[in-house]
């Protein structure tokens, strides 16, 4: 994986789980928020993972991720996503984080040397300004490798360091094999790391 890391330095991942989840999808692998969680620990004091996601009522499937995230490292940022009719008439659900985690990014921001952004969504390149204003370093995980590219020029650039999903995948994607030889918890009928690689709520916004 390139990008440039300093063992010494404060860390925190800004997840648009939206963004991510498309992205890992447009590349064909699936996510381990485990392994994810693991690698990054291992290049700095990683102090917070932030996983932002809007939650689509009456989809009470998601509830089992946002939980096990929650209990495993992640901070969870979500809030209800919002149904709207658009000009054809079309049943549509908008949950857009924007706001939430530029907020977060830059209340944290006195506490990090170091913001890891995964999301390529262009809205984001002037936060990654301000807080480089500020003498952080920036990095964000998006891929160019998909058809179209899933970052945005203008943040690719700003950033002072772009990690190319594709090359992250090999550290972070769900491995079946592994998965299904982990034994069973006793009394909840799941096996540990069910939820490590489920798809987050923007899968079940689609299908709504």
């Amino acid at each position: 994986m390139k990008g440039k890391f300093n063992k010494n330095e404060r860390v925190a991942l800004f997840i648009d789980g939206a963004n991510l989840y498309s992205a890992a999808r447009a590349l064909g692998f699936d996510i381990d928020y485990r392994r994810l969680l693991k690698v990054f620990r291992e290049k700095g004091r990683l102090l917070r993972a932030y996983y932002y996601t809007a939650l689509v009522e009456d989809q009470e499937s998601i509830r089992p991720l946002i939980d096990w995230l929650d209990y495993n490292g992640y901070t969870m940022v979500t809030k209800p996503a919002k149904g709207f009719t658009d000009a054809m008439g079309r049943r549509k659900i908008k949950g857009n984080m924007d706001i939430e985690l530029a907020i977060d990014v830059l209340e944290m921001a006195e506490h990090l040397d170091h913001v890891i952004l995964f999301s390529g969504d262009g809205d984001f390149r002037r936060l990654v300004e301000a807080v480089q204003r500020r003498g952080l370093r920036v990095s964000v995980v998006s891929t160019i490798k998909s058809s179209p590219p899933m970052v945005a020029d203008e943040l690719r650039r700003q950033a002072d360091d772009f990690i190319e999903l594709s090359e992250l995948a090999p550290m972070i994607a769900r491995n079946p094999s592994e998965r299904a030889a982990r034994p069973a918890v006793a009394g909840n009928g799941h096996r540990e790391d069910d939820y490590a690689d489920s798809p987050p709520a923007e899968q079940l916004m689609r299908s709504a």
